[in-house]
């Protein structure tokens, strides 16, 4: 098969916009420009990786001017389109909720999740009305919708009526990176860069979904002294709660922003952390999750949408709106080493029953479903 992806949300951007979704578009990439089993694949991106081995991909840069989303938008519905006749691939692969309006031919497409339709004031209210719309009519027009956990995959059947038997779930992975370090490299991370021997780790892009405030107000909890917290992320979108929260409750010594930390970075402290926290409103995955138990960190995270899913038995979950509960549950991680050694041998099990290789032939496996070869 000859089959065209629209990849224009990777980005290498040191922002929230190399975030999860950016990191599946790569790793998914990387595995199909590995895959054996000979489909060519033209890949639109707005830069092209640097890759190694990536045989059977074929960049066509559009160029960063796509990086905005009203150009990107515009690039999909006209530019993209007029390519994509040109080409006339046997599928299109809409790799982040869109297929054009004017492609008519065979197409699948990746919904990571409806938190656009189900948090509508977590988003700014134009965003939410394309991606409500732009999503809508994508999964009505393609022969396969792809997503990244059955509750992602509950919800899409459930919000845009799409037949079960047409949603197929692609589950993502970490890299190796994510790993037990050795305890010298630890220690020496965290001598560079002054951390205590306890910290509390959170990491995703601030916005109203990832919970921040309801974190900050459980933490202003704990019994003193406790262990900072490291906030790690790019800036997205309605933040000033947030620092809003940190001056009520004055924490101002207690809560440190780090910013966008770069991937190869991130093993690191997830390894130096006492405890990783993400009691997040709404996943489509939780990608943070699997990296933190993965690297051996003890986890505390959410009874929400699929981070149950995600984290199975290796993680404490609690309700993320009772700050209460989540104080109580941080205390009891940070005060409890028999607790944190058993999380930590069961989020590295639980992290090694994902991969990107099995992700890969799922999705290529919904390719063939799409044009009808299986």
């Amino acid at each position: 098969m000859r089959i065209a992806l629209n990849a224009q949300l990777l980005s290498f951007a040191g922002s929230y916009r190399n975030g999860g979704i950016s990191r599946v578009i790569y790793h998914t990439l990387a595995e199909l420009g590995r895959d054996p089993r000979g489909h060519a694949y033209e890949v639109f991106v707005p830069e092209a990786p640097q890759t190694n081995g990536w045989g059977s991909l074929n960049f066509r840069v559009s160029g960063k001017h796509t990086q905005s989303p009203t150009r990107r938008i515009l690039w999909e519905q006209t530019s993209f389109a007029r390519q994509l006749r040109q080409l006339k691939p046997d599928l299109v692969h809409g790799m982040a909720y869109a297929v054009p309006v004017g492609w008519s031919g065979p197409s699948v497409v990746t919904v990571y999740d409806l938190s656009f339709l189900l948090f509508p004031r977590a988003f700014r209210p134009a965003n939410r009305i394309y991606l409500a719309a732009t999503t809508r009519a994508a999964a009505k027009r393609s022969r396969r919708v792809l997503t990244i956990s059955e509750h992602a995959r509950r919800d899409i059947v459930r919000l845009l009526s799409v037949p079960e038997e047409c949603v197929d779930v692609t589950y993502p992975a970490v890299e190796d990176r994510y790993r037990r370090l050795p305890e010298d490299e630890v220690e020496a991370f965290r001598t560079v860069r002054g951390l205590p021997e306890a910290f509390v780790f959170t990491l995703g892009t601030l916005e109203p979904r990832k919970n921040l405030v309801g974190l900050l107000q459980a933490y202003a909890r704990l019994r003193k002294p406790r262990p900072p917290v490291y906030v790690a992320g790019g800036t997205g979108w309605r933040v000033s709660p947030i620092f809003d929260t940190v001056r009520q409750l004055r924490l101002e010594d207690d809560v440190h922003f780090l910013g966008f930390v770069p991937e190869d970075e991130l093993p690191l402290w997830y390894n130096a952390a006492r405890l990783f926290a993400f009691p997040s409103l709404y996943e489509g995955f939780g990608l943070p999750v699997l990296e933190a138990m993965a690297c051996g960190a003890p986890v505390v995270t959410s009874t929400a949408a699929s981070l149950p899913e995600v984290s199975g038995k290796a993680a404490v979950l609690v309700p993320p709106q009772d700050t209460d509960r989540i104080a109580q549950e941080m205390a009891r991680v940070l005060d409890d080493p028999q607790l944190c050694m058993e999380l930590r041998a069961a989020g590295r099990i639980q992290a090694s029953r994902f991969s990107w290789r099995a992700m890969t032939d799922q999705t290529v496996a919904s390719y063939s479903h799409a044009v009808g070869r299986n």
